[in-house]
């Protein structure tokens, strides 16, 4: 399968176009004309998965958070990114990113759908279609019945297939509105949040202090980690490239990047 094809297809599920100003995304290493029969999905292209996508022997590593934000002054072994730059490029494989322009197109819904929330509108508009929907980071929306902030915890757990999240707020706190914004929210978010009417925020990487804040304004907050939510991800994009290339091979490890002791 010629990677044009593939290229072309991730396009038009999500646009680089959609990415925030800051973002990047797109093919980051590799010929965009290369002959792909193998992918590895996984949400960032550290060493482990690099070595894990070798090792398969996948011409294509496909994540969602960008191999390179930055300008690159050196490609060689005495750096932790040239490290894995040059190990991609020695097994001649090339690396894809979807950042924001999949949080956009499709990480909101995903995230909308596991938590079955309903009357949704995003918690950060970045733009404005054709027929004049908003759409952006993140979603703001209804739980299915009202609940307190300890049984929302359960009911987040059970949603993305967690062992354990960290509540910022009294267990008993009565809670229906949501907002949800999978990875790291942020405290720019987590105002868009307070302004939005939830009652409880969900997301990922929130700071002690940014937690305390939001409580002090009468949000509770549920960190799920930045992991926790965003492995939607994966299960999405391989179902994606099944569905249109069904004689590639397609994988992925589903693993923390850490482990809770």
């Amino acid at each position: 399968m010629n990677g044009k094809e593939i290229y072309s297809i991730l396009q038009e599920h999500f646009p680089d176009g959609a990415a925030l100003s800051w973002d990047n995304v797109g093919l980051l290493c590799g010929r965009m004309d290369r002959e792909i029969k193998k992918i590895y999905v996984t949400l960032d292209a550290d060493m482990k998965s690099v070595e894990r996508a070798a090792a398969l022997g996948a011409d294509l590593i496909l994540t969602h958070h960008p191999l390179i934000f930055s300008a690159v002054k050196r490609i060689n072994e005495g750096d932790y990114l040239g490290e894995r730059l040059l190990k991609i490029i020695e097994n001649h494989m090339a690396c894809y990113a979807m950042h924001t322009n999949y949080d956009v197109a499709k990480m909101a819904e995903l995230a909308e759908h596991a938590l079955h929330l309903t009357n949704c509108t995003p918690l950060e508009v970045t733009g404005v279609d054709a027929d004049g929907n908003a759409y952006g980071i993140g979603s703001v929306g209804e739980l299915p019945e009202r609940m307190s902030a300890k049984a929302c915890c359960a009911y987040v757990k059970e949603a993305f297939g967690l062992t354990h999240v960290q509540l910022f707020g009294e267990p008993d706190t009565d809670v229906k509105r949501m907002a949800v914004c999978p990875g790291s929210g942020g405290k720019e978010l987590m105002e868009e949040a307070l302004k939005s009417g939830a009652d409880i925020y969900l997301t990922g990487d929130v700071g002690h202090h940014t937690g305390l804040d939001a409580q002090d304004q009468g949000l509770t907050v549920i960190d799920a980690g930045h992991f926790g939510i965003e492995k939607i991800y994966i299960a999405q994009v391989m179902a994606l490239l099944r569905q249109h290339f069904p004689e590639l091979l397609v994988e992925a490890v589903y693993q923390e990047p850490f482990v809770t002791l």
